[in-house]
C-alpha cells in the first residue's frame, strides 16, 4: 500500500495509520488541507475488499471535505477517517475508546464525527476520551438532520435552474438509499407534494416508504435508469459511472451521497446529455456546517463569528446556482467548476469570520 502512488493522493498534508491489536482496530486518517483552518471530516466504518481501496477512499473523501468546507465558506480544512472492518462484527466500546485516544493525539489539526457505519452513539463514546469529536447529542446533534436540510435547499436550486420550478409539487424524485439522510429527504419531498420512486438494500425501509409516502419501489440496481425529474443518490458513492451515465433518464442528479461520480469522464457524459449534476460535496455540506459551533469550542480552536445554522444551510442554494451559472458560461461540467472555485478559496487567505 503506497500513499504516493495512489491516484487519489493530492499533496495531502498528513496521513496517519492507527492500529490496536486488542480491539482489532485498523484506521486511517487522511488530512488533505488545513489552509483555511483545522481539518474536519467524519469517520467511515466499513469493510473494504483491500487495504489499498480503504486508503483511496480516505484520500478521496478528505479532499472532498476540503472542497466542501471551502465552498460552504467555513474556516475549516478537510480530512476523513476510515475504520477498516464490518462494524456489525468488530465495533465495540473498547475499539471506539482506542480510536478516540488516537484522534486525541492529532486533535490539534483534525476533528471527526458521524458517517457511514458510525453513529452519534459512537461519537458519544469517543467523547469520553477526546474533545475532538462533533455531532454529540448536545449542540447541533445528529448531523444527518442538517445534511438532509441542506440537500433540500440544493434541490430547490436544481429544480429552479434546470426545470424552472419554484416548488416540488407534482415533480418525480428517484431516491436511491433510505438511510438516515435519504429517508429525511424523501419525507420532506413527500410533504412538499412530490411523487417518489425509492430503492434501498433494506426491504423493510422500502416497504415503509411505500406505506407512508405511497412510493414506487425499484431495485437498487435499476433505479438510476428510471424516468424522473431528479435522481437523488443518497447511498454510497460511485453510482454514476461510464456504464450507468448513458442510462440516466432524469433531467438532473442531486443527492446526499459522497463521490457520486466514479470519474470525471462520467460527469462529461452527463453534461453532453444535458443532465444537470449538483456536485455532491456542495449539496451535502449540511453535516459539516452543523458542526462548526462544536468545532470552535474545541481546545486550541479560534473563535469566529458565524451566522445562524439555518442561514448557513440555506446558502447551499445560492452556491449551487453560482456553480451552475459559471459552468454554463465557461462550458465546463459543474464538478469542474466547483473544483476550481474550491481551489481558489483554499489558496486564498484563511477565513476569520463567515456569514
Amino acid at each position: 500500500m503506497s500513499i504516493w502512488q495512489s491516484e487519489e493522493f493530492d499533496n495531502h498534508e498528513q496521513v496517519c495509520f492507527f492500529s490496536d491489536q486488542e480491539t482489532n482496530l485498523r484506521a486511517i486518517v487522511a488530512i488533505h488541507s488545513t489552509a483555511r483552518g483545522p481539518a474536519a471530516g467524519g469517520t467511515r466504518f466499513k469493510s473494504y475488499p483491500t487495504d489499498d481501496l480503504a486508503l483511496d477512499d480516505a484520500l478521496r473523501l478528505s479532499r472532498a471535505m476540503s472542497y466542501k468546507s471551502a465552498l460552504a465558506g467555513l474556516p475549516l480544512g478537510g480530512g476523513k477517517a476510515v475504520i477498516i472492518g464490518d462494524p456489525r462484527e468488530i465495533k465495540s466500546r473498547e475499539l471506539l475508546l482506542a480510536f478516540g485516544r488516537f484522534i486525541d493525539r492529532i486533535g490539534n489539526v483534525f476533528a471527526t464525527g458521524e458517517d457511514v457505519g458510525f453513529s452519534v452513539a459512537d461519537v458519544e463514546v469517543m467523547h469520553e476520551v477526546t474533545p475532538y469529536v462533533g455531532g454529540t447529542s448536545k449542540g447541533a446533534g445528529d448531523p444527518s438532520i442538517h445534511t438532509a436540510t441542506g440537500v433540500l435547499h440544493g434541490l430547490r436550486a436544481v429544480a429552479e435552474f434546470r426545470l424552472g420550478r419554484k416548488n416540488f409539487e407534482g415533480m418525480t424524485f428517484a431516491v436511491q438509499g433510505l438511510g438516515s439522510v435519504g429517508w429525511r429527504v424523501a419525507q420532506h419531498l413527500h410533504d412538499a407534494g412530490a411523487e417518489l420512486i425509492v430503492a434501498d438494500v433494506d426491504a423493510e425501509r422500502t416497504t415503509r416508504a411505500q406505506e407512508i409516502f405511497g412510493a414506487t419501489v425499484m431495485d437498487t440496481n435499476d433505479i438510476h435508469a428510471v424516468e424522473a425529474d431528479i435522481l437523488c443518490p443518497c447511498a454510497l458513492g460511485g453510482v454514476i459511472n461510464m456504464s450507468t451515465a448513458p442510462q440516466i433518464r432524469a433531467q438532473a442528479i442531486a443527492g446526499a451521497a459522497n463521490n457520486q461520480l466514479a470519474s470525471p469522464e462520467a460527469g462529461v457524459i452527463l453534461a453532453d446529455r444535458n443532465i444537470l449534476f449538483a456536485p455532491d460535496y456542495v449539496i451535502n455540506a449540511g453535516g459539516v456546517i452543523s458542526g462548526v459551533e462544536a468545532m470552535q469550542n474545541m481546545p486550541g480552536r479560534s473563535n469566529f463569528d458565524a451566522a445562524p445554522l439555518e442561514v448557513l444551510l440555506e446558502k447551499i442554494y445560492g452556491r449551487l446556482l453560482e456553480i451552475f451559472v459559471r459552468s454554463e458560461k465557461e462550458n465546463l461540467t459543474p464538478e469542474a467548476t466547483a473544483n476550481a472555485i474550491a481551489k481558489e478559496l483554499i489558496e486564498s487567505k484563511p477565513v476569520k469570520e463567515f456569514a
